[in-house]
Formats: C-alpha cells, structure tokens, sequence
C-alpha cells in the first residue's frame, strides 16, 4: 500500500470531525448565537477565563497541522482549527526590518523556495545560531516585503511526501496576521482561537538589535491578548525570555525543557552552570513558578525511553510540576514511525503510521495537562478516549 493510499484527505477530515465533537462536545454544533451565550455563562471554549478553561488534555496543533500542510502556514493553522484542535502553535523570528514572522528556525532554506530565485543568491551564508553552524538563509537578512516573495513549502518532504501537494500555495504569515487571522476565525466560529507562541532564539536575536519580546508585547497589546486570561501562551526555551515577557504581559508563560543534559542558550550565555536536570527537580520548578504558569517538556522527560527506544517508566515530573501549580504541555506527538516509540512502531516503513493511539494513552496517563501534535486529529481521538476511560 502507498503512503497516499494510507492517509487521505476523507479519513482525515472525518477524524478530525470525531475528535472535535468527541472532546468538546455540542458546543461545536451549537449555532453561534448559541455558542456565544454559553461562552458568557463560562461553559464555552475558554472565551475570558484564561487557560485553566481549556479541555483538559488540550491539544496543541504543533506549527499547525503540520502532518498534513507545510507548516507555519495559514493553511496549516486553519486546517488544525477544522480538525478540532484547542490551541494553534506559532514560532516567532524577526526580519532584518524588525517584523515577526511565523517560522519553526530563521534558516529558512529547507521550508522555503528562497533557494529558487536567482535574486537571492548573494544572501546565502554560513552563520552560528545558538552554537550551531549552519549554511542557508536567514530571515533577519531580509525585509518582509522581500520574504513575502517566497512561498512555503513541506519541511521534510521525504517523509510527508502529500503535504508536498500544497508546496508553494502559502506565504510566510506575520504574526500580525495570525493575530488578524485568529479574531476572524474566533468571530466566524464564536469561540476565541488559542494560540501558544515561542520566541526563537532571543538571545542571538537581542544580540543583533532585533530583541523579540517587546515587539510581541506590542502586538499582544494591540489586539488584547496581554492579560492574564488571554487566550495565549508564550513559551521560549530560554528561561530569560519568559521572564522578561512576564514584566511587559500578563499573559501565560511556558518555559520549555530539551534534553535532561542540555543548558538553555541563555545560561550558556550568562554563565548560567544548570541544566535542564536541574530545572526539572522540584527545587528548579519552584524557581520557574515564581515567573511562568507552565513548562513544556520533551516526551522523554516524561517517560524516558530506554537503549531500545522503548517506553520505560514514567519520571515524577508530572506530580512535582503540578506540586508547584504548574500546567505540562510536552511535545511533540506524531503518527510515523520515525516518531514514535519503538514498541509502538508497525512495519518497516518509517513514515507509515504506527500505534499511534497506543503511545498517546502512555502518555496520556501520566497526568499531562496537555500535549503538542503534528496531528491534532489523532492526540484529539486519544484524548476522547483517555477522558471517557477515566470517567466510566
């Protein structure tokens, strides 16, 4: 059977349906007069009273849908809000005239067509980006009006080879407009669009004169997403990012972890000797609790995987987490086997979907408050599940 064969545009949407209608319930079906008026009495989509509204696991569409369009698209977010997801991810880097933008690095050869047009060219280059070297384009060697020229294609063509269907039909949005974007979609669809924004290497990015966190607060302001009960997460895996955001916003913050080994590029930078081992033992989450509302851990934070790539037994990080008040959003959840677990891969074939399901319910019962997913379709069934499982 083909890739194409395996995964089609019908099954997708008609998951996507399920999982919406399943999680949130008749809410999704409500006309909007009367969506809107449980929204007011506090039974809605989130609308006004901050992130502890939001279905529990939420589910976070990661870059959008990206299983399913190149990522960091209005097309992948519009397709992660069809299939049901609760909140829709964005990752910020800045264009040398100081515009935010939507893209998961500011290398943007491999996400691009930048390397198609001739005019180009000269601006390809070898810079070092938080420690690593890297030979491409960069998004703060051009203006906007330059980078609207481009358009946006799939990440890792190789393995998504459908999603290479849409390559070329979007532009690289500003988050200005995903925030236009995103009041649009809430009025059309009577609920707030929850967005969870990342600043992307801030500390290069401030050592270049294009500091990220007071042009975010300035949008944020300028449509309301500022407060504390926002509908909007600002995640960094710079721990200074977060807490320089927290004395300009009120909104949520969310201090993402990598690996258990690795330093965040600001402490590196600072001197800073700690790790993210350090930052996961209930000392270092009382710290990130005194400026931040939640972490976003890798997966293997949460159960590591033992010399076999196998799931083994789950850390204490998910109660010592919620010991000290904070929400755990982990990342990243996808359906091919390259992604998965071993034991929860089927075949041979590395981008054919695995037990997708049987890995989200591991995850799942550890107690996580919520998860990141290429395929919000699928995290939006498991939670469906998981949540009938523990109510019947």
């Amino acid at each position: 059977m083909t890739q194409g064969e395996r995964r089609t545009p019908t099954r997708r949407t008609v998951l996507g349906a399920a999982g919406a209608a399943a999680v949130l319930g008749a809410s999704t079906a409500l006309p909007t007069g009367t969506a809107h008026a449980a929204e007011a009495r506090g039974d809605g989509h989130g609308r006004g009273h901050g992130y502890r509204s939001l279905p529990v696991p939420t589910v976070i569409a990661h870059r959008g849908a990206s299983g399913y369009r190149p990522e960091h698209t209005l097309g992948s977010y519009r397709h992660a809000l069809d299939l049901g997801a609760h909140v829709i991810e964005q990752d910020l880097v800045p264009t040398r005239d100081g515009h935010l933008v939507c893209r998961h690095e500011n290398d943007i050869t491999g996400t691009t067509d930048v390397a198609d047009h001739p005019e180009f060219a000269s601006r390809k280059t070898t810079k070092s980006v938080d420690g690593t070297t890297l030979t491409g384009w960069f998004t703060e060697d051009f203006t906007l009006a330059e980078l609207k020229t481009l358009r946006a294609k799939e990440r890792i063509p190789g393995t998504r080879q459908e999603n290479t269907l849409y390559d070329g039909r979007w532009t690289i949005p500003t988050f200005e407009e995903v925030l236009r974007w995103a009041e649009e979609e809430g009025r059309r669809r009577g609920r707030d669009v929850w967005l969870h924004v990342e600043t992307k290497h801030p500390t290069y990015f401030r050592s270049l004169g294009l500091g990220l966190e007071e042009r975010l607060a300035k949008l944020l302001r300028r449509y309301g997403r500022h407060r504390a009960n926002s509908p909007v997460f600002l995640q960094s895996f710079e721990p200074s990012s977060i807490q320089r955001l927290a004395k300009l916003v009120d909104s949520p913050g969310v201090v993402l972890l990598s690996a258990a080994s690795s330093r965040p590029w600001d402490f590196v930078q600072a001197g800073d000797p700690r790790t993210v081992a350090d930052l996961v033992t209930p000392a270092g989450l009382r710290w990130i609790a005194s400026y931040a509302q939640g972490i976003g851990p890798t997966l293997d934070l949460v159960i590591p995987k033992d010399a076999t790539g196998r799931l083994g037994t789950p850390t204490t990080l998910v109660r010592d987490a919620h010991a000290e008040g904070l929400v755990l959003h982990p990342y990243t959840h996808r359906n091919e086997n390259s992604f998965l677990p071993a034991d929860f891969r089927r075949g041979t074939d590395p981008t054919a979907y695995g037990d997708s399901f049987g890995a989200l319910k591991r995850y799942l019962e550890t107690g996580i408050d919520g998860i990141f997913s290429d395929n919000p379709d699928t995290a939006l069934l498991a939670a469906a599940d998981f949540t009938a499982g523990t109510r019947g």
